[in-house]
């Protein structure tokens, strides 16, 4: 190609998606395949979710509400956030891009851990930015060395909480903390995308954070426990003056009216989002003990998805495993060149990854 690129983007890995079931099937001639790659939730979503989608059809000649009101409107009535305090992405990840977009440029960073959602290092450097990688503590985000790691070019500071890929999460204290160590001019962006899983007495979404700290931006998705992964809605809580920044570089329509609207129905069947929430604790304890059995070591998460160590490549095991036709992720691309992440799904779904996987490991 003969248009000139500039270094950053030249230079620049794009993010690897979890590979489609019709993809992998068409390549291998092979069918009934499992998809546990991409963190999706396995029961679908809310038939509330469905019929108010298939409702709005009717009206898809139509541009959707610009920002969203009528969902954001759902959003802090739920969440006991002010309305204009909410913004909503083409999934939670356009937020984070939108934040680099407005924030980012060369000679300026981002502080982020490694061995976390590859998409922050990405938006970073795809705005000339330098991605600043913390190591992590029992493959835990060090919110501790985070704060050290801020410097005078620090324009944004990205924690993932639960992390992805490794299932591991950092208490409400540290992260206000971190809060209180990090200066008032860097955003600070807590990624939440996972909170609706996790139980833990000293876990607390940091949005009752977000009036003390202006700084702060929360972030939340319906991709995952709300099983809307498809219609791509994320949305974030911080202070207006924040979002009146993200506004100016957000694309207008960036979140569509089929999935405005079912997001809004999928927002009030919160009994599909707990039963989602109780099946994933009760597969995932039985998935742990299956991996106990064959003497495989995991990372303990509080996600809806494990990261599996393994006594081979994660790309060995992965391309194994498509031929028994179970999809995982390996995770070489987030520093884990010997672990898959493997979402929990029903227990159908996941005795076939155990049984495939002691087939191709020879267990």
């Amino acid at each position: 190609m003969k248009i000139p690129l500039s270094d950053h983007i030249e230079n620049l890995s794009p993010y690897q998606p979890g590979k489609p079931i019709k993809e992998v099937e068409r390549e291998l001639g092979i069918k009934n395949t499992i998809k546990l790659a991409s963190n999706e939730n396995p029961f679908g979503p809310s038939p509330k979710a469905i019929k108010a989608g298939r409702k709005a059809l009717k009206e898809i000649h139509l541009y959707p509400e610009g920002g969203g009101f009528y969902l954001c409107e759902a959003l802090s009535r739920f969440y006991k956030v002010p309305k204009d305090w909410i913004i909503l992405g083409n999934g939670s990840v356009e937020i984070i891009e939108i934040a680099a977009k407005a924030l980012i440029y060369k000679g300026l960073n981002s502080v982020m851990s490694e061995g976390s959602f590859a998409m922050y290092k990405i938006a970073t450097l795809a705005m000339g930015g330098e991605a600043r990688e913390v190591k992590m503590k029992n493959r835990t985000h060090d919110l501790k060395e985070m704060a050290k790691a801020v410097d005078k070019n620090t324009r944004i500071v990205m924690v993932a909480n639960p992390n992805n890929p490794t299932g591991t999460y950092n208490s409400y204290r540290e992260v206000e903390d971190l809060l209180e160590s990090v200066p008032e001019n860097v955003l600070v962006i807590i990624d939440e995308a996972y909170k609706e899983y996790i139980v833990r007495e000293d876990y607390k979404s940091a949005k009752y954070l977000i009036e003390k700290y202006p700084n702060l931006l929360v972030l939340g998705t319906f991709s995952k426990a709300y099983g809307l992964a498809g219609l791509r809605i994320g949305y974030g809580f911080g202070n207006p003056e924040v979002l009146e920044i993200l506004h100016k570089v957000r694309s207008p329509f960036n979140t569509s009216l089929i999935a405005q609207e079912a997001c809004l129905a999928a927002l009030e069947d919160q009994e599909f989002v707990k039963k989602s929430a109780e099946l994933n604790l009760k597969e995932m304890a039985f998935v742990e003990n299956e991996l106990k059995k064959l003497k495989l070591s995991f990372t303990p998460s509080v996600g809806n998805f494990i990261l599996i160590d393994l006594p081979i490549s994660g790309k060995e095991f992965f391309d194994k495993l498509l031929k028994e036709g179970v999809i995982v992720r390996p995770m070489a691309m987030s520093g884990f060149p010997n672990s898959v992440r493997v979402t929990i799904s029903k227990r159908k779904d996941n005795k076939k990854f155990i049984e495939a996987t002691k087939k191709v490991l020879n267990l």
